[in-house]
Parts: structure tokens; C-alpha cells; sequence
């Protein structure tokens, strides 16, 4: 049996369970090897014991959200679009899928560099840094703005290469940029005395890494996929296509990063001890949300693949058993999180002012982790049946129009302690509508 016809049984007929293990295992790995990589700047920043250095990077975070959405965008549309096209047999499309992320994400990344040196002083005043903290973060601006397109192609050509059927080649990519991170920041930050600016540095150069390799994947390993500018074009829908069906993932991660700013700024009236923790709880929270996130989008190419196909039976087998996985994964999550909820704060940092936001703060944020796994696939399902626009409200809900006011109205009515409380609320809301809307998309389509 040749490769192709494996990973044709692979979407078309093999038992539900082992396909989602399949397709999904790799994607989850990968999905904590991320959040391992996200931890890194921030542990390793917290071991020079400054919380104004962790406090730096806290604010400068929305940033690398930023360039997310957009990997997000181009990797989960094109994934999305890939499968379909694979669905139905069409190969020339897949290999202008590939090249148009390939190429989109690398001139996006080009641009956001040039806004970042241009404005970098504007850019930081909104974000909340203020005299204490304003040059430390400036450094490590100053060293994420050139690695813009490699952090943002990498990223995509994650998901890319996953629509294929190749989760252990993506998560073998995201695993050389995490462990280059991981080996680089100590040498960075700690050796050279380079601090936050010292761990923009090494994320950089890690992702520069990743992207060698998914370049190497796309020149002699991908059986379907190309990155040859011949390839590469707009038109029939293609750019359409990718960003409205990714769209829904970029708003998720562009109104995280507006979001983010607006905490940052209500936080730093408090001092800059809560803007450290939260940093710090953003991190580590996000072990229990990718974790299912992880799940869902590993199983996106099977979903893809059998809408486009036709197979509504197994689309609809295989969105059960992931959305049972993922209620699994998030109670078993959440309660280890919960008991260990002052070691994990402490594990970055032992400043008692950060533990003890860091802590309230923790708690506070994990409480929709059992259920937040839902909105993820169905969101995903949303995306798979080429409909973007319920899950493009639903991002909008969840990170924009739901938690911003929510935010405001919670340190009004209750202060600091209230503000903490804003994201669970609003991931509560944001999952009951998500079912709701699901179930109306499903009689749509007759699934």
C-alpha cells in the first residue's frame, strides 16, 4: 500500500476513533509543544527574578497574538480549502492553496515588520508600558518585528502540511522551533544578560528554524502540496475562499490581542505586579485551551475531507467522538490545574506580589476550561462546511463584542477582583451560542 492510498483510507474509511487518534495525537503534541514555547519566554525572562522584565514581555504579548491571527487566517483557511479540494479531487487547486499561504503569509509578515520599526514607540504606549517598563519592552519588540514572516509562515504551514495527513511532519516542525526556544533562551538571556530582549532573540531564531524545515517538507517530502510561485495566485475564489473560512480563527486571535491590551491597560492601574501574574496566567492557561484546541483542529482535514466528500455520516461520527474527548481532556485538565494551582504560578516566579495576583488570577481563568473544547469544534465544523460566518460571530463574541464591555463593567462594578472573572463568563456565553448556532448550520446542510 503506497502513501497516498494510506492517507486516503486515512480520511475516507478507517474507524473513526484511530482517525481522530491519528490525526489528532500529533496535533495535540504539537499544540503543547506551542504552549511549552509560549511558556519559555516568560519562564525563563521570570528567572532573572525581575518582574518588571516578566511584566515587559506581559505587554509586548499582544503582538505575537497578532501575527497568530494571521497564521491562524492563512493556515486554518488554507487547511480548510486543502481538504475540500483533496475531498474532491483536485489537485491543482491543492497545490494553489499551499503556494498561497506560502506567499500571503510571508508578505504579511514583511509588512507587520515595517509597521513595528516604523511606529514602535506609539505602538507600545497603547499597549500600557510606562516608564519602568517601556525599554525592556521596546528590546524585545525590537528583535520579534524581523522575525514577523517567519513566525507567521511557520505557523501556517503548520496547518498546511496537517491537511495532508502529515500531523507527525507539522508536529516535528513546531517541535524544532519550541526546543530551538527552549536551548536558546537561557543562552540569551542569562548568559548574555540580554533579558526580555534576549528572549525575542531566540524566539525568532527558533522560528527561523521551523521554517527551514516546513520549506524542506514542501520541496521533497509533500506528495500533493507546492510552494512554486507558478502556483501561486488569487483568483477563482482562492483568496476569498482562505481568509473567509480562516477568518474566524484571525478574529479569534486579533480581538485576543485588542483584548489583551484593554486588561493591560485596566491591570496597570493596579501596579505592575498584576500585569506580570496575568502574563503568567495567560501562559499556563493556555495548557488546558490548547490542549482541546489541539484536538479540534487535528481532526479538521477528516472533517474537510468527508464534508467535501459527501460522507455526512462520518463527518458527523467524528465530531461526536472529538467533542467527548475534549470534554475529557478539559475536566481531567482543569482539576490538575486547580490543585496545582500555586506550584505552576511559583514555577515562573517566586515574587510573593506576582504569586498572589498569579494565583487569584489562575483560578479564575481555568473555570471554563471543561467546556471550553466545544466551541472549538464546532467552530472547526463551521469551517469544514466551507460556512465561516456563524463561527466569525462567535469569535467576535467571544474576544470582542462579549469581553471588552464585560471587562469594563466588571472593574467598575467590582474592581480588580471582577476583572479577573470576564473571560470564563464570556467563554460560557460564547459555548452555548456556539451549540446553538451548530445545531441550526447541521439542519442547513442536512448533516
Amino acid at each position: 500500500m503506497n502513501e497516498t492510498t494510506s492517507q486516503d483510507e486515512l480520511m475516507n474509511s478507517m474507524k473513526v476513533s484511530k482517525a481522530v487518534a491519528q490525526m489528532a495525537i500529533p496535533s495535540v503534541i504539537s499544540s503543547l509543544v506551542t504552549v511549552v514555547y509560549n511558556m519559555a519566554d516568560t519562564f525563563f525572562v521570570g528567572q532573572t527574578g525581575d518582574p518588571l522584565q516578566v511584566a515587559a514581555v506581559s505587554l509586548t504579548n499582544p503582538i505575537f497574538i497578532l501575527f497568530m491571527a494571521f497564521a491562524n487566517m492563512f493556515g486554518m483557511g488554507g487547511s480548510a480549502v486543502a481538504s475540500i479540494a483533496m475531498g474532491e479531487q483536485n489537485e491543482k487547486r491543492v497545490k494553489n492553496t499551499s503556494a498561497f499561504v506560502t506567499y500571503a503569509s510571508l508578505f504579511v509578515g514583511v509588512i507587520f515588520t515595517l509597521i513595528l520599526f516604523l511606529f514602535m514607540n506609539p505602538i507600545l504606549s497603547v499597549f500600557g508600558a510606562n516608564v519602568q517598563t517601556y525599554d525592556l519592552a521596546r528590546g524585545y519588540m525590537l528583535h520579534i518585528a524581523y522575525g514577523a514572516p517567519f513566525i507567521i509562515w511557520s505557523a501556517a504551514a503548520s496547518f498546511v502540511v496537517r491537511a495532508e495527513g502529515a500531523s507527525k511532519e507539522a508536529m516535528i516542525g513546531s517541535m524544532i522551533g519550541t526546543f530551538a526556544n527552549i536551548i536558546l533562551d537561557p543562552v540569551f538571556i542569562s548568559v548574555f544578560g540580554m533579558g526580555a530582549a534576549g528572549a525575542a532573540i531566540a524566539t525568532t531564531l527558533g522560528n527561523i528554524l521551523a521554517s527551514l524545515y516546513y520549506l524542506w517538507y514542501f520541496l521533497k517530502k509533500s506528495l500533493r502540496f507546492s510552494i512554486h510561485p507558478k502556483y501561486f495566485q488569487c483568483k477563482n475564489h482562492l483568496l476569498t475562499q482562505v481568509c473567509a473560512t480562516g477568518i474566524p480563527t484571525a478574529i479569534f486571535s486579533a480581538l485576543m490581542s485588542i483584548s489583551t491590551i484593554v486588561l493591560n491597560q485596566i491591570l496597570v492601574a493596579y501596579g505592575n505586579a498584576p500585569v506580570a501574574a496575568i502574563g503568567i496566567v495567560f501562559k499556563a492557561n493556555m495548557f488546558i485551551s490548547f490542549l482541546q484546541m489541539g484536538l479540534a483542529n487535528g481532526v479538521q482535514p477528516l472533517l474537510g475531507y468527508n464534508y467535501g466528500s459527501g460522507n455526512h455520516v462520518r463527518f458527523v461520527s467524528i465530531e461526536r467522538f472529538t467533542k467527548k474527548c475534549c470534554l475529557i481532556v478539559g475536566v481531567l485538565s482543569t482539576i490538575l490545574f486547580f490543585v496545582l494551582r500555586e506550584p505552576i504560578i511559583r514555577l515562573f516566579i517566586s515574587d510573593a506580589d506576582v504569586v498572589h495576583y498569579g494565583v487569584l488570577m489562575l483560578v479564575a481563568y481555568m473555570l471554563s476550561g471543561p467546556v471550553i473544547g466545544l466551541l472549538f469544534v464546532n467552530m472547526n465544523c463551521m469551517q469544514s462546511t466551507g460556512n465561516a460566518l456563524p463561527a466569525t460571530i462567535l469569535s467576535i463574541l467571544r474576544q470582542g463584542l462579549l469581553l471588552i464591555p464585560l471587562l469594563y463593567l466588571l472593574n467598575a462594578l467590582f474592581g480588580l477582583n471582577g476583572v479577573i472573572y470576564g473571560q470564563a463568563l464570556t467563554d460560557y456565553i460564547a459555548v452555548i451560542f456556539s451549540i446553538a448556532i451548530w445545531v441550526v448550520e447541521k439542519k442547513k446542510f442536512a448533516i
